[in-house]
């Protein structure tokens, strides 16, 4: 949980870190109830979620059944725009085993010791949803 000597950067690391150990609970608990995720229209999870459980479900629940999804690093710095924070890792698919380089930019909005808006960036969104429909379609 959250404390008040905690800056917003901290926070956002805090979720990094429960996003790369798997620990739902601990990113949960990172997140605004209401927490609003902008994620590129072209993937298949796109567009814009509010809420924890929308999160779960519509966009980790739709990464993760297409792909394993292992983040290698992650960095975090914090501006007058919010905390700006990069993810790069590697997207396994299930069905073929394709493997694709994840590369991500993400804008945060933290406030109260939780993340209440989450703007997110990909290298390329293009081939990341082309490899999503391979993965369902089970074709490399």
């Amino acid at each position: 949980m959250s404390n008040r000597t905690e800056s917003a950067a901290d926070v956002v690391r805090a979720l990094y870190d429960a996003l790369g150990r798997g620990d739902v609970p601990g990113l949960l608990a990172r997140l605004d109830p209401d927490v609003i995720v902008d994620e590129p229209a072209r993937l298949p999870y796109g567009g814009v979620h509010r809420g924890r459980d929308v999160f779960v479900q519509s966009i980790l629940g739709a990464m993760m059944g297409y792909a394993e999804v292992a983040i290698t690093a992650a960095e975090v710095y914090e501006g007058p725009a919010g905390v700006v924070g990069t993810l790069t890792g590697e997207l396994v698919a299930h069905t073929t085993g394709e493997r694709f380089p994840l590369v991500m930019v993400e804008i945060h909005r933290v406030a109260g010791g939780v993340v209440r808006e989450i703007d997110v960036y990909t290298k390329n969104p293009d081939e990341l949803a082309a490899f999503y429909a391979r993965s369902a379609a089970g074709t490399v």
